[in-house]
């Protein structure tokens, strides 16, 4: 069952950290991205291994991967379709 993290009871500081210390190498795949918040798990990437990671056709040493980026809802992919449907005539 996965942990939520509430920052009342369940800190996600804690967690990640907690996380990151029995981990080889870490992905990250997030909606926003703070700055600020990274510093509080930096210490803790820095302590890691790496692995290496097939990418294409090469195997990278990685250590850390972020993906940054929110994905559409549908109904906002079917506005936007129709937006441009209905304004083009």
């Amino acid at each position: 069952m996965p942990t939520i993290f509430d920052n009342i009871e369940n800190h996600l500081t804690k967690g990640l950290n907690e996380c990151l210390k029995v981990s080889n190498r870490t992905d990250f795949c997030v909606g926003y991205f703070n700055l600020r918040g990274w510093k509080e798990v930096t210490e803790s990437i820095e302590k890691l291994d790496g692995g290496l990671i097939l990418e294409g056709q090469e195997s990278i040493h990685r250590y850390c991967r972020l993906l940054v980026g929110m994905q559409k809802m549908p109904v906002d992919i079917l506005k936007d379709y129709f937006y441009k449907i209905w304004n083009n005539k």
